[in-house]
């Protein structure tokens, strides 16, 4: 029996008993596990863990651990005050495309209405999720440890809460995403971009009142939902608003 030394940091700390959070603690072990096999047994999912320092030297997820080693393991995007260090994924996608499980509807929604580029199908299996971040390039968003846990994932988010607004928060500030919102360019139904059209392109289609009292239109390009500039879109631009203003605070 052999024992190592291991400490996460920041969010990683979520995966963790209450024991064992925000401080050094013992972990045994028999013969030589990698030290992803040692961190995942401890329920944190590798796509959440960017840089792992073994005695103070940045190690890869290969590294086989070693009587009395200590180990520090930090989450993807943390920022740290040495020279050099192995990163365990590449660099942050410039392009950011998500695709969410079953249990997300409601922050699929509103990551569309913010103008991500969101799949989501309450039919999907966590084998499709998974194939589509593969192909596509994205990162999956979801409520299920496990799925993050598979060895073919490489990009992935786990969504802590289960309040919509509060995971919407999550996400714009643990991936720096305030500054990319484009509010209303995609359809919050299907996830297509929407374009500008004219009234009388659309008119047969609007109610009496929508027709006398609204001038500007957009139409999903995939879709054909007609979106206008109604009481319901001034409430959510004044609550994404709102929760930019918040991130800007806590970052």
């Amino acid at each position: 029996m052999s024992l190592a030394y291991f400490r996460f940091y920041e969010e990683l700390n979520d995966f963790l008993p209450s024991e064992k959070r925000k401080k050094l603690f013992s972990y045994t072990f028999n013969g030589n596990p990698s030290v992803k096999d040692a961190i995942e047994a401890m329920g944190v999912p590798h796509v959440e863990v960017d840089l792992i320092l073994v005695n103070s030297l940045s190690v890869d997820f290969s590294y086989k651990l070693k009587n009395a080693d200590s180990v520090s393991v930090y989450p993807v995007f943390e920022s740290f005050d040495i020279a050099s260090v192995t990163h365990l994924r590449e660099k942050p996608l410039r392009d950011l495309k998500f695709v969410a499980d079953v249990h997300l509807g409601k922050l699929t929604k509103y990551l569309r209405l913010c103008g991500f580029d969101t799949y989501y199908r309450t039919d999907f299996s966590d084998q499709e999720i998974i194939n589509l971040a593969i192909s596509d390039k994205r990162i999956i968003l979801t409520r299920d440890i496990g799925l993050l846990k598979n060895k073919k994932v490489t990009l992935g988010y786990w969504i802590r809460s289960v309040h919509p607004y509060e995971q919407l928060k999550d996400l714009l500030l643990r991936f720096d995403l305030k500054n990319r919102i484009t509010l209303f360019t995609r359809c919050m139904e299907c996830n297509g971009l929407l374009k500008d059209v004219t009234k009388k392109e659309i008119l047969n289609r609007l109610l009496p009142k929508t027709r006398q009292y609204y001038r500007k239109f957009k139409k999903c390009n995939d879709c054909n939902r007609i979106y206008w500039n109604g009481s319901h879109y001034q409430s959510m631009k004044r609550h994404i608003k709102i929760l930019i203003l918040k991130t800007h605070t806590i970052s």
